[in-house]
């Protein structure tokens, strides 16, 4: 238990940063997190088994950083992505497109918690789960932010 609450402790102080080439850059505490929508997605591990993941669609942040969504993502707005960045230097890439409900399917969210439980002091406190991949490179531990930008000419 003690374990438990120091971990909870050293991460009270944990926001997700979301900056970039939008209107309202923010820091959300994993407070900020829990009173959002929330939503799984399942992911196999190296192992076979699948886990069920739970958190927040990506989408949903990126709209609440004001980033271009829906109608709006046409012209240049659709040359914009996301670079998801992680505590060991690991980066990941996605299109705003691909991230948008009006254009794809994909359901891709920031994880809190594995299987009903919050995710281990290695692997969080965030984890961003791209559901549906063949293989999970893009759903990489220790989220730290969320930076929007653009493919220049």
């Amino acid at each position: 238990m003690l374990l438990l609450s120091g971990w909870a402790f050293c991460q009270s102080g944990f926001k997700l940063k979301v900056s970039g080439e939008i209107p309202a850059p923010l820091e959300l505490s994993l407070a900020d997190l829990s009173k959002m929508p929330r939503k799984e997605a399942s992911l196999k591990d190296k192992d076979g088994s699948v886990h069920i993941y739970s958190g927040v669609a990506v989408q949903d942040i990126l709209a609440k950083a004001g980033a271009p969504s829906g109608k709006e993502l046409h012209g240049e707005n659709i040359s914009k992505y996301v670079l998801a960045k992680c505590a060991d230097g690991y980066q990941v890439l996605f299109s705003l497109a691909e991230l948008d409900a009006s254009i794809a399917d994909k359901n891709v969210i920031v994880a809190d918690t594995i299987d009903g439980k919050p995710l281990a002091e290695s692997k969080g406190p965030l984890r961003i789960v791209a559901e549906g991949e063949k293989k999970p490179a893009r759903s990489s531990y220790q989220l730290q932010s969320l930076v929007i930008g653009q493919i220049k000419k």
